[in-house]
C-alpha cells in the first residue's frame, strides 16, 4: 500500500500552519520581529541566502526541517554521494558530484573506484585544450583553431552554453564559441555563415552518437566542411566527439583520439562537469574550468556536512516545498541581476522541470500532491520592463529568486549600484506593496504585496562562484525530489513526442488522421 507523504502528521501540521499564517502579511512579520533578517539568512563561503521575505516563521522552518528528516533527505544524500544506484528506473548511480572531486578520493560503483577514470578523462581534456590553445592541434590547412562550435541539445547544450556565456569575462583571447542545438536548419545555417572552415573545431556532444537533432546538425556541418575544404579527410582535423559510441564516432570520420567519453551515471542535465564541458574548457582555459569544478565541490561539501538548518541547498528546497505545496504557488521566477547569467533561467528550467516534473513516485504510485513548479525568468533589469507587471499585480503569486553578485566584472560608472538598488527595491515592493491610501485612491496603482522572494548574493560571477551557484541549485532540486518521493534522474517525459515524430516521418497516417499534415505538405 502506498503511504503518501501527505499522510504524515507533519504534512498535516504544515497545512494547518499555512492556513493560520495567511492572515499575517509578510511585512507584518518584520514588524513583529525587528531581528527577522538575522534569523532568516545564511552565509556560506561568501554566498548569502536572504529568505527573510518568504512567508514563513521559525515555526514554519522547524516543521519543514522535520519533514526533511522524516523523508530521509540525509540518508538519500549519503546514498547519492556513495555511488548507490538511486536512479532506480534506469539502475544507475548518480555521480555528477564525483566529476568535481579530488582525484585522491574513492567512490565505488559496483565495487570499482570510479575516480581514476574521472581523473583520466579530466587529464585528456586538459591535454587537448593545451594542444588547441598552443596551436599544436591544427586545422587541415595548417591554421590554428580559433572557433569552437558545440553541437548538442538538452544538457549537452544548455549547461555548456550557459556557463560559457556566464564566464564570457574569462574567455581566452583568440577563441570564439558558438552553440548549435535546434534541429531547425536556421540554427546551423546562420552559425556556418559566420565561421571560417579552416580555423573551426566542431564538438559533437551526444553520448550515444544517435541523438536525432544533434546528428542531423553534425551531418550538415560535416557536409559544409568537406565542401569548403574539398577533402573528406579534413574531418579528422575539425571534429571531436563527446560520446561513448566509438564505432559510430569512427564511422563519422572522427579520430578516436579526439573522442572524449563519460560514464552512464552522468545525466544529461548534470553533464557540464564531464567531457561535455570541453567547450567550456576550450573557451576559458582548463585551469578556469578546474576552478568551476572546485566551486561546485565546495558546495557539495557544504551540502554533505552542514546541519540541515544551516544548509543552503536544503533551505532553498524547503522554501520551494513550502511555496508549492502549502502556499499553493505553481511557479518560480529566477531573476539574475547580472547580464552574464542571461541563460541561467533556461538552464534551471531543464534542471528543475525535467528532474521533478513527475506525476508518479519512484515506486510508480500516482502522487496526490503538487510536484515541480514552472520555472521561468530573465535577467534584471530587462524582466522589470516585461513580465514583472504580472509578478506585482497579477492574480497569481509567483515566488522569486533574485540573484546578484556583490562585485561586477565591469564596474562602469553607476551601473552596478543601480542594479543592486533595483534588486532590493523589487523584493521590497513585492513584499510591501502599496495601499489604496498610498496610491491616493487610485486602484490601478494599488499593489497587494505579500509576494515572497529570496535574494542570493554571490561574491562575483567567477568560475569558482558560478560552480557554487550551479551545485546549490542541483542539490536543491535533489532535496525536493526526495521529499516528493520522485526519481529526479530519469526523463521519460521527453520520449513520446519524439517517438511519434519518427512515426510520422515513416508514415504520416501511422498515428491517426491528422488533417494539418495536408496543409504542412501543400
Amino acid at each position: 500500500m502506498f503511504n503518501s507523504v501527505t499522510k504524515r502528521p507533519v504534512w498535516r501540521h504544515l497545512q494547518t500552519h499555512a492556513a493560520g499564517l495567511r492572515s499575517y502579511p509578510i511585512s507584518s512579520l518584520f514588524d513583529l520581529d525587528p531581528h527577522r533578517f538575522e534569523k532568516f539568512h545564511r552565509v556560506q563561503d561568501g554566498t548569502v541566502l536572504d529568505f527573510s521575505r518568504q512567508h514563513m516563521t521559525t515555526d514554519t522552518l522547524a516543521l519543514l526541517l522535520q519533514l526533511a528528516k522524516e523523508q530521509d533527505v540525509e540518508g538519500w544524500r549519503t546514498r547519492m554521494f556513495a555511488g548507490e544506484k538511486i536512479n532506480t528506473t534506469e539502475d544507475r548511480a548518480v555521480l555528477h558530484t564525483a566529476l568535481r572531486r579530488p582525484a585522491s578520493d574513492t567512490v565505488l560503483v559496483d565495487n570499482e573506484n570510479v575516480m581514476p577514470g574521472v581523473e583520466a578523462a579530466r587529464q585528456k581534456m586538459k591535454d587537448f585544450c593545451e594542444k588547441v590553445h598552443s596551436g599544436a592541434f591544427k586545422g587541415a590547412t595548417g591554421k590554428k583553431i580559433d572557433t569552437i562550435v558545440n553541437i548538442g541539445i538538452g544538457g549537452s547544450d544548455l549547461g555548456p552554453y550557459m556557463v560559457t556565456e556566464a564566464l564570457k569575462h574569462w574567455e581566452l583571447d583568440g577563441i570564439t564559441s558558438h552553440f548549435v542545438s535546434n534541429v531547425d536548419g536556421t540554427h546551423i545555417a546562420e552559425t556556418l555563415k559566420d565561421i571560417d572552415p579552416e580555423t573551426t573545431l566542431f564538438l559533437i556532444a551526444s553520448k550515444t552518437f544517435t541523438t536525432q537533432e544533434t546528428m542531423t546538425n553534425a551531418a550538415t556541418a560535416k557536409e559544409w566542411l568537406v565542401q569548403q575544404l574539398g577533402n573528406e579527410t579534413a574531418v579528422k582535423n575539425h571534429f571531436a566527439a563527446l560520446s561513448t559510441n566509438r564505432s559510430a564516432v569512427e564511422a563519422f570520420g572522427i579520430d578516436p583520439e579526439n573522442m572524449f567519453p563519460f560514464e552512464n551515471w552522468v545525466g544529461g542535465r548534470y553533464s557540464l562537469w564531464s567531457s561535455i564541458g570541453l567547450s567550456i574548457a576550450l573557451n576559458i582555459g582548463y585551469d578556469q574550468f578546474d576552478a568551476l569544478l572546485q566551486g561546485a565541490h565546495a558546495m557539495d561539501e557544504h551540502f554533505q556536512t552542514a546541519p540541515l538548518e544551516e544548509n543552503l541547498p536544503v533551505l532553498s528546497a524547503l522554501i520551494g516545498i513550502w511555496n508549492r505545496n502549502f502556499m499553493g504557488y505553481p511557479a518560480l521566477a529566477v531573476l539574475p541581476y547580472d547580464q552574464y547569467l542571461h541563460r541561467f533561467p533556461a538552464f534551471l528550467q531543464q534542471l528543475d522541470m525535467e528532474s521533478n516534473g513527475k506525476r508518479v513516485t519512484r515506486n510508480g504510485h500516482a502522487v496526490d500532491y503538487a510536484t515541480g513548479p514552472t520555472v521561468y525568468g530573465e535577467p534584471g533589469t530587462n524582466g522589470q520592463h516585461a513580465f514583472y507587471q504580472l509578478l506585482h499585480q497579477g492574480t497569481d503569486i509567483t515566488p522569486c529568486d533574485f540573484i546578484i553578485p556583490k562585485i561586477s566584472q565591469n564596474p562602469i560608472g553607476p551601473h552596478h549600484q543601480l542594479l543592486q538598488a533595483n534588486v532590493v527595491a523589487q523584493a521590497e515592493a513585492m513584499m510591501r506593496g502599496r495601499t489604496l491610501d498610498e496610491a491616493n485612491g487610485d486602484p490601478q496603482r494599488v499593489f497587494e504585496g505579500n509576494r515572497p522572494s529570496s535574494i542570493l548574493l554571490l561574491e562575483e560571477i567567477s568560475p569558482y562562484h558560478l560552480g557554487q551557484l550551479i551545485a546549490l541549485y542541483e542539490h536543491k532540486v535533489f532535496t525536493q525530489g526526495i521529499i516528493w518521493e520522485l526519481n529526479s534522474f530519469d526523463q521519460f517525459g521527453v520520449e513520446l513526442g519524439k517517438e511519434m515524430a519518427n512515426k510520422l516521418l515513416e508514415d504520416p497516417r501511422s498515428i491517426g488522421d491528422i488533417g494539418i499534415l495536408d496543409y504542412l505538405k501543400s
